[in-house]
């Protein structure tokens, strides 16, 4: 069948990350008005007879009900409103509509969101992770093959909500404060592991199967001082936009042999969790230049370049000679592929 009518799934946010307020990082996975509109605006440049956006909240259930004859593909740009396992619930309702979707299932984003979740499946099938323990109450005893320094993260949380220079921990007063501090402001548990201070990565990755495109290194040095090197909160969202992204190495400079370590873990990462169309990869080097996997995103953040020049999806894409129109047609066409969709 031929692709007509695309329906985009989409949630917004309605005020700006700010490291200070708590409240506010719990929308950070969401997108600005701006970046909605745009990517709304190069989704109706391609030729479709009909591109529909719906707001994916409480109600967007009974837009797509309504509409379900009238859908041939839904980009899945949706992050979910509520819980820790909020990514999975569109791709839920989408299958359960019999729609075919971009983007991971139902299993699969709920894995993906839980960075403890997804690192024990990564374990499992012998990928590298970091030692890890999920802090529920506060009160729980430190394991002992973790050592300090430690960082501190909501278990369910993207886009580096939660995640500051206060993160990091070197002691255990330091850390059942910043435990403490996630279970109450994120509602969530809270995740700790070994801090590392090595080479950092992002990897995305594009198709089924998947190609890698230029992976992107997060220049630590280049930060403030006083800056923990890391990329919190404060370095996404207020110092890479008043940069230009100035912290990135793109392509990164890498020898055969790290290259070819990282695109090895995250084609099997890829696997492992059973990733589809896109998503990318974060990875980070001990001391030793040894890579371990941090985290999967999936979606990854899409913002286009009218709004922020950095996102590091499409950066990367346009350095593979990818322009955004051309990124979200290979998106697109990735899921048309496995629905057996026409699409050009």
């Amino acid at each position: 069948m031929p692709l007509n009518n695309l329906f985009f799934l989409y949630n917004v946010r309605h005020t700006y990350p700010n490291p200070d307020d708590q409240l506010v990082q719990l929308d950070t996975d969401f997108d600005d008005p701006a970046a909605i509109e745009w990517m709304v605006k190069h989704l109706k440049n391609f030729s479709f007879k009909n591109v529909v956006a719906i707001e994916a909240d409480e109600k967007a259930y009974l837009e797509l009900y309504k509409r379900k004859d009238d859908i041939d593909l839904v980009f899945n740009f949706a992050e979910g409103l509520h819980g820790n396992d909020r990514e999975c619930h569109f791709p839920a309702m989408l299958e359960m509509l019999r729609l075919p979707y971009t983007g991971c299932s139902p299993l699969s984003s709920a894995l993906i969101l839980n960075k403890a979740a997804a690192k024990n499946i990564l374990f499992c099938a012998g990928l590298p992770v970091l030692p890890q323990q999920v802090f529920r109450t506060g009160d729980e005893e430190l394991k002992g093959d973790l050592k300090f320094p430690m960082i501190v993260k909501p278990v369910a949380q993207g886009s580096s909500a939660g995640i500051s220079n206060k993160s990091v921990v070197n002691d255990a007063g330091e850390l059942k404060e910043r435990v403490e501090f996630i279970i109450k402001h994120f509602s969530q548990d809270a995740l700790v592991e070994p801090f590392l201070t090595g080479r950092e990565f992002s990897v995305p990755m594009l198709g089924n199967p998947p190609e890698i495109l230029p992976i992107i290194e997060s220049d630590h040095s280049t930060l403030p001082a006083g800056y923990n090197p890391l990329d919190s909160l404060e370095v996404k969202w207020i110092i890479e936009e008043k940069t230009g992204g100035a912290n990135f190495i793109c392509p990164a400079k890498l020898d055969a042999d790290l290259e070819k370590k990282i695109k090895n873990i995250c084609f099997e990462t890829w696997k492992a969790l059973d990733v589809l169309d896109f998503c990318r990869v974060d990875i980070r080097c001990d001391k030793n230049n040894n890579p371990f996997v941090l985290e999967v995103n999936s979606p990854a953040g899409l913002i286009p370049p009218e709004v922020f020049m950095t996102s590091y999806f499409p950066l990367s894409a346009r350095k593979a000679g990818l322009d955004y129109e051309t990124l979200l047609c290979k998106i697109i066409s990735a899921a048309c592929s496995r629905y057996g969709i026409e699409y050009n």
